[in-house]
């Protein structure tokens, strides 16, 4: 499959935003997917922001693998990072979140400089930072879909509490040295499939799938065994679902969307695909 790289104009805006914004904020929030802990974190990002105080939010805790979840705040802690997994949709790890900035800063009411804490929310996009929002301030503040560039401009908001809140866009970087990585993020649904081919894209998730989760895989689809290689197992996961069009021919495209969509809403199985090394 060939390198995956979307890099929008208003992306390099954001980056700006950031770089603008940053003396302003106490702390930022990175927020990444946990099932993609090293693809999902922008190296633009992580230099922008060396140096400030930060913790790392682990989204999507329901739709990862729960050991490997646990693994990977113990790799962050070890690098001197504060981390804690959430799942921004249900509000659950919430609290663990402000318990965090808490023992960062005291209290996150008044801070020692005598006023309120100021966070600023960063991540790739379709990383849940306009849920986490959502969730910190009871309401639907920030704008939230389930496709990247829902969110176009910042937002400075406050909670009840009195802490400020700065939402950015969701932001890539302009090429990605390791294809993993832009694959991982087209896995994840943080690049536009306007741009992908989705049948190569869910040939590729399938080959990953067969190797590291090749039960769930079986059980989802219910596969008595695998193909020999992907394209056998996605024709053995189309005739199971009657994916088939006239003359008895695969329907390969809703197949790979079927699975590409069952992946990112959880349905397969509980996923990492980047696991602790």
């Amino acid at each position: 499959m060939k390198n995956i790289n979307w890099y929008p104009g208003h992306m390099k805006k954001t980056v700006e935003l950031i770089q603008n914004n940053l003396k302003m904020v106490d702390v930022v929030i990175e927020v990444i997917d946990a099932r993609i802990p090293v693809s999902s974190r922008n190296p633009v990002i992580n230099r922008l922001i060396e140096g400030k105080p930060r913790v790392i939010v682990l989204n999507k805790k329901d739709l990862s693998d729960p050991i490997q979840n646990k693994r990977w705040i113990e790799k962050f802690s070890e690098e001197g990072c504060k981390a804690v997994e959430l799942n921004c949709m249900s509000g659950e790890g919430v609290n663990k979140l402000y318990s965090l900035l808490e023992s960062m800063h005291g209290n996150t009411v008044v801070t020692k400089l005598g006023r309120p804490l100021r966070m600023m929310i960063a991540g790739v996009p379709n990383a849940g930072k306009s849920s986490l929002i959502n969730r910190m301030t009871g309401k639907k503040s920030a704008q939230t879909g389930d496709r990247p560039g829902v969110t176009k401009g910042k937002q400075w908001l406050t909670l009840s509490n009195g802490m400020q809140l700065l939402d950015t866009p969701g932001v890539l970087w302009p090429k990605f040295e390791d294809p993993d990585v832009g694959l991982n993020l087209a896995y994840c649904g943080s690049i536009k499939e306007e741009i992908l081919d989705v049948a190569d894209l869910a040939l590729s998730f399938i080959e990953i799938l067969k190797k590291s989760y090749p039960g769930l895989l079986m059980e989802r689809y219910k596969l008595e065994n695998l193909g020999d290689t992907p394209l056998d197992t996605m024709e053995k996961i189309a005739e199971k679902r009657g994916f088939i069009l006239q003359g008895k021919r695969i329907d390969y495209e809703r197949c790979a969307r079927t699975v590409m969509d069952e992946f990112r809403s959880g349905k397969i199985g509980k996923i990492t695909l980047e696991e602790v090394k």
